[in-house]
């Protein structure tokens, strides 16, 4: 597939999401994000506006689903996402309900084998329940405490495993993100390099500069 920039929005609510999300869109971004901080403060209604204000752009639900799988990715769906994201970790009963309701609304699912102990058997089994794309994550916390760890420790052992799209994320430079094509991994994610300040999620305060590195990143990945 040809290589896809989405952009993150790990925000705790609506007003500061869109406003990032309208100088990602006008930076040439891909796809939308509703990060896990902000569906957790503002729920599905941060879906609902972001569709509202990007009627065409795809909008990925980052719900870390672990359990209920089928109503969340219903409920996230009618909410106007085009993507969820299901936990390797959870029971498959789980995967295969949010896969269930992915096929019913005519929206795909991102599995995410953060915290799996054996990521490429995990990588395996999602695609194997029917997901759509496979998420290599390194997580937040795993991360400060362990500040070498990144996607690259089984990023191409997993490509090298399925046969579905990958995407990394977790530690990545936006330098890093750009060459992940290069790494087998076309969906190329960023977020929090460019809005954690002292570990605290807020928006960037230079928006030119903002715009600048996303359009940097999408000339790079597209190569245009």
């Amino acid at each position: 597939m040809k290589p896809i920039v989405q952009i993150s929005l790990d925000l705790t609510n609506i007003r500061e999401a869109l406003e990032m999300a309208e100088i990602a869109v006008e930076a040439g971004i891909d796809w939308i994000e509703a990060g896990t901080p902000l569906l957790l403060g503002e729920g599905l209604h941060a879906v609902a506006a972001l569709r509202k204000a990007f009627p065409e752009h795809p909008i990925v639900a980052d719900l870390k689903t672990m359990d209920g799988g089928y109503l969340e990715a219903e409920m996230m769906a009618k909410a106007g996402a085009t993507h969820v994201v299901v936990m390797g970790v959870a029971h498959p009963a789980t995967i295969r309900a949010v896969v269930k309701a992915a096929r019913d609304y005519n929206i795909q699912v991102m599995g995410d084998i953060m915290a799996a102990p054996d990521k490429v058997a995990c990588a395996k089994m999602l695609e194997d329940n029917g997901v759509d794309y496979i998420i290599v994550h390194t997580g937040f916390d795993e991360r400060g405490e362990d500040p070498e760890r990144n996607p690259f420790d089984h990023l191409h052992e997993v490509v090298g495993a399925v046969s579905i799209p990958v995407q990394a994320v977790g530690g990545l430079s936006v330098a890093q993100a750009a060459e992940m094509p290069k790494h087998g991994a076309p969906l190329v994610v960023v977020g929090a390099p460019l809005v954690i300040d002292q570990k605290e999620f807020r928006p960037s305060t230079d928006k030119a500069e903002l715009k600048a590195v996303l359009q940097d990143l999408v000339a790079q990945v597209k190569g245009v």
